[in-house]
């Protein structure tokens, strides 16, 4: 009996030192990335430099912005792949990158909730000096709207697999309903299965 006690640890703990012995290294972000032909790291990064160095560069925009940094918000971009694309990720680095040319605001519509909750709390909490309390109306409208379209086509042939991404972004204007611009990103990626399917 101790005997298969002692053989079962020892080959419990040869298990665990077996899982534990994968490498981990360190990569550069910005490298290319070509695991597979899905979405991924490089094809986000590709399709925010594109976008925002097509936007910066229009002339009308330069023209918008050399005066003022005027205020947008970013709508969900629509993922119409058959992937699951965490499209708020894309629009996130397109934001960051925006927000940095010091040429733009944004409005950010995905925390109205959470300020309306605790703007309602400290209006009616009791717990709040109203003194201090941040008053309701304050808020400054966006001027503009960006919102696109992720689409992609996929196409399979005996052992090759083909897909096509495009990636739509436009500049609407709130009041007037015009779209002042618009770019699009096309990807597309070929991945050859293994011959024995591994």
């Amino acid at each position: 009996m101790k005997i298969q006690i002692v053989s079962g640890l020892l080959l419990g703990t040869l298990l665990l030192t077996g899982c534990a012995s994968s490498s981990v290294s360190y990569e550069d972000a910005q490298s290319v990335e070509t695991l597979t032909r899905d979405f991924g790291a490089t094809d986000l990064q590709m399709i925010a430099n594109k976008m925002v160095d097509d936007m910066l560069s229009f002339p009308p925009v330069i023209e918008m912005t050399q005066k003022r940094r005027p205020v947008l918000f970013i709508d969900r971009i629509k993922n119409k792949t058959q992937e699951h694309i965490d499209t708020e990720s894309i629009t996130d680095t397109i934001q960051n990158k925006l927000i940095n040319s010091g040429k733009f605001r944004f409005v950010d519509m995905t925390s109205v909730n959470a300020i309306s909750d605790q703007m309602a709390y400290q209006k009616k909490s009791g717990m709040v000096n109203q003194a201090t309390a941040v008053r309701t109306g304050g808020h400054i409208g966006a001027e503009y709207m960006l919102n696109g379209n992720l689409s992609s086509i996929v196409k399979t042939s005996g052992g090759r697999s083909d897909v096509y991404y495009k990636f739509t972004l436009k500049l609407q204007n709130l009041q007037t309903g015009i779209v002042e611009w618009t770019s699009e990103k096309e990807i597309r990626k070929s991945a050859k299965r293994p011959a024995f399917g591994f």
